[in-house]
């Protein structure tokens, strides 16, 4: 045998050994509920009350008013409604590495959205993620998570939308490059990473815990944005809730960990944050989790609030490397002390806008809301929460506090300065952004 024949069929085996070890290493990914170990059984076979559909309150109510509270626990319609447009009639972008998908229509009109529907058609884009005219659906609708939800709150979240008034509208073409706009991969992608069943309870958990793992993991699929991903671009839960950036902005770590993530949090204070979007002591949510609270988890019945707390609680602590163990005090109350003193530009800027509202030592005189002390956001060395705030503004919750945008009065370098002040004056440790970082991140939300 040749030398060169030799080399490459040692260099064709390696491949063949490398492919293997992903392959392996992709289908042996845990499922979410993995960690939780115990015995899981058919939702028919569960002694507890029932984790899945809606609150007791509701069991008596209309198809249609029990599939409009599982539709906001799904938090539909924020991923389905463009800014400026009407509800559910798709248009949102969003902004990956590789391009822009443009969310769809989920109305009932019969040409441009879903009206045309079968039940059928409807639970395979809900569970497989296959459009009624068999294309496949990319992994920004989450089916991985959504397949876990039962056919019949499925089929109720179906009938609600079909209560809605339809709406003519096409959204945007994609604009994925290759071969990432090939939708046959897809199904090779779903074969790896969509298990495609039902929630099925752990038979030795609690049914309040059951009932968390359901609206968390199915409904609400918190670990969309708050798991990494792999390089598919699937959930990674080997270091679930660990945290992730996404959409330029960060989903920070919610597993059990007491430095990085809500191990020390008080149950109060978990449901407080859920619930309203606010935790004294701990900040205020912003960007997608500030709407996933407003248009999904405020609307939740409390006894659902507080069964997602008692999962939540039970997911393995995982360490965030990125961030500090433990976030700072308040600052100086001066101007004169405290962090990033030599970044003039940022400390000039944080003064006049600012300053009036948050104070020199992070404890607002306004209103809790607006305290940054103890805040993850002002606590992250990278500082992306931050930039995006700034960037777009907030108010929290709607129509009452307001931070305005100041997105289109500083430029990128003047923004990264101001997050930099920010985060070194009122945080654990600062952030070094550049313009450049600016200038992605205010790439990755621009709609």
């Amino acid at each position: 045998m040749s030398p060169l024949r030799r080399f490459v069929l040692v260099a064709v085996a390696i491949l063949v050994v490398l492919v293997s070890a992903v392959a392996i290493w992709f289908a042996t990914t845990p499922g979410p509920l993995a960690f939780a170990g115990g015995k899981k059984v058919a939702l028919d076979a569960f002694t507890g009350a029932e984790p899945t559909g809606v609150p007791n309150d509701l069991l008596q109510a209309s198809v249609e008013k029990r599939g409009e509270y599982l539709t906001r626990a799904a938090d539909c319609l924020v991923c389905h409604t463009a800014p400026g447009g009407k509800q559910y009639a798709g248009g949102f972008a969003f902004k990956l590495p590789f391009g822009t998908l443009y969310s769809t229509n989920i109305t009932p009109d019969k040409e441009t959205g879903i009206g045309a529907y079968s039940d059928a058609d409807f639970l395979n884009a809900m569970h497989r993620g296959v459009r009624r005219d068999g294309a496949l659906l990319y992994p920004a609708m989450p089916f991985t998570s959504y397949t876990y939800v039962t056919d019949e709150d499925a089929l109720a979240i179906k009938a609600y939308l079909f209560s809605l008034p339809p709406v003519k509208a096409t959204p945007p073409a994609n604009t994925l490059v290759f071969p990432f706009n090939q939708r046959w991969a897809m199904g090779v992608w779903s074969s790896f990473f969509n298990e495609g069943t039902r929630f099925e309870p752990v038979a030795d958990k609690s049914p309040e815990w059951n009932r968390g793992a359901y609206l968390a993991e199915a409904l609400a699929h918190c670990g969309e944005c708050h798991t990494p991903r792999n390089l598919a671009f699937a959930l990674d839960n080997r270091k679930k809730f660990a945290g992730a950036l996404s959409a330029g902005w960060y989903a920070y770590n919610i597993t059990s960990d007491k430095g990085t993530g809500v191990g020390d949090w008080r149950d109060d204070e978990l449901f407080a944050y859920l619930a309203t979007g606010h935790a004294a002591g701990r900040g205020t949510a912003s960007g997608p989790m500030g709407e996933a609270v407003d248009h999904s988890l405020s609307k939740l019945a409390e006894s659902d609030v507080r069964a997602m707390v008692t999962y939540l609680r039970s997911v393995p602590a995982e360490s965030s490397r990125d961030l500090p163990p433990r976030v700072a005090v308040a600052a100086p109350a001066s101007h004169k002390e405290g962090g990033g003193s030599g970044n003039l530009r940022g400390k000039r800027i944080f003064a006049g806008a600012c300053a009036s509202c948050h104070d020199w030592s992070g404890v607002s005189p306004i209103t809790e809301l607006a305290t940054l002390t103890g805040a993850r956001a002002v606590n992250d060395p990278g500082a992306s929460n931050v930039v995006q705030v700034v960037l777009t503004g907030m108010q929290r919750p709607p129509g009452l506090v307001s931070m305005p945008s100041f997105g289109s009065i500083y430029s990128d370098a003047e923004i990264a300065d101001l997050a930099n002040y920010v985060t070194s004056r009122f945080g654990s440790k600062g952030s070094t952004l550049s313009e450049k970082d600016v200038a992605k991140l205010r790439k990755e939300t621009a709609q």
